[in-house]
């Protein structure tokens, strides 16, 4: 065993070696992603469309029937669920599988009829600030449009004086997780998990290719290193780089941007140690089908832009169709900003988000696993 950590140990101090007497690549690595994250935490904004919706009906009436189709018929809303149980609602929220609640409370019709007036509340998951404003605006104007012809078709709806017009709709907004919608609280973290992942992924496809065209890799596969030591040397690197840059990167967050930590840091911490996994698994993938850096810096920037679009950073995933839908929700980087974002915005605890961080340990396994199955196949 000490052998066998002694060879990993040698391999590991190679690799930092080169890392650090390339002082145009060192530079990327240090100076790079904190620009990066000052510059894009200040300027990135976005739209969305086809947010998904769960209305509580206490009411059942024709005019809370009238205004679940009108929610779902403008394109900006879908109803995934009618229900009568507050605790589903708030479920689908913690789930992500809503984004808004719209509650109709009991005898909504009756007191429409008898006072002129009814409140209708809309609760909207504000981990995204802005995205929250937007789709409360959107609601309220659906809400307020119902609310005029409700008015109209209303009797005596023209003579009403001093009092509420009767078929007025009274929406009360409530914006859960981040109800001051500082857009910093949710672009920061989601920020970060894209300078780890471009970082992780380029290390180790690019450290690779430098290798490969040097004619150093063909010297380490005449060595006796077993798979396991070849791996973990030229992974360590990249995993304690990537750490090093992700614990900075959340500092950095908290003191100028003022993040919140409403959850234990410690689970983040731990998801970005089996995150990297994944992205430097990836990296060592890409590193496979390619012979030079040209080649790798190409492979990966395809694939790093796929990443960041497919994320939801900057293009609301609700808005996607559903085919878009479908390949971002096999990439890992949407995956671990929801972890960042709910437990960091959200307050989450583990027994949210373990299944996400296990099922992107289960990813890092499989994609190492075909990554030196490959690199081995291509050596012999």
């Amino acid at each position: 065993m000490g052998a066998w950590l002694r060879v990993v140990r040698l391999l590991v101090q190679k690799e930092f070696l080169q890392i650090v007497r390339d002082r145009a690549t060192l530079a990327q690595l240090l100076l790079i992603p904190f620009m990066q994250l000052l510059v894009l935490g200040n300027a990135a904004t976005f739209t969305i469309t086809r947010t998904r919706v769960v209305v509580v009906d206490h009411d059942r009436s024709a005019v809370s029937r009238a205004l679940v189709d009108r929610l779902g018929a403008g394109g900006q809303f879908a109803v995934v669920d009618v229900t009568s149980s507050p605790a589903v609602a708030e479920r689908a929220l913690r789930t992500r599988r809503a984004t808004m609640v719209v509650e109709v409370p009991p005898r909504l019709e009756a007191r429409l009829r008898r006072e002129g007036a009814a409140p209708v509340l809309l609760a909207v998951n504000a981990e995204e600030g802005a995205v929250a404003g937007l789709v409360s605006g959107y609601a309220q104007r659906i809400v307020a449009d119902l609310a005029r012809e409700l008015a109209v078709d209303a009797p005596g709806a023209g003579r009403a004086r001093g009092r509420a017009v009767p078929g007025t709709l009274a929406v009360s907004a409530r914006r859960w997780y981040n109800p001051t919608r500082d857009y910093h609280h949710y672009m920061v973290p989601g920020i970060i998990v894209s300078l780890i992942t471009i970082i992780a992924t380029l290390v180790t496809a690019q450290n690779v290719a430098r290798e490969r065209e040097m004619g150093t890799l063909e010297q380490l596969h005449v060595t006796p290193l077993t798979r396991a030591q070849f791996m973990a040397g030229k992974l360590l690197p990249g995993w304690l780089l990537g750490m090093a840059l992700f614990v900075g990167a959340m500092a950095l967050g908290r003191v100028v941007f003022g993040i919140p930590v409403r959850g234990n840091p410690l689970v983040v911490v731990a998801g970005a140690a089996v995150y990297l996994v994944v992205a430097l698994g990836i990296g060592l993938l890409v590193s496979t089908v390619t012979r030079t850096q040209q080649q790798t810096m190409f492979v990966s920037f395809f694939i790093l832009t796929l990443y960041l679009l497919m994320s939801g950073l900057f293009t609301p995933l609700e808005s996607m169709p559903g085919w878009a839908q479908g390949v971002a929700a096999a990439t890992p980087v949407r995956h671990f900003v929801w972890v960042m974002r709910a437990v960091l915005v959200r307050g989450a605890g583990v027994a949210e988000v373990w299944g996400t961080i296990a099922g992107l340990g289960v990813a890092g396994v499989a994609v190492l696993s075909l990554a030196v199955w490959r690199h081995h196949k291509g050596a012999g």
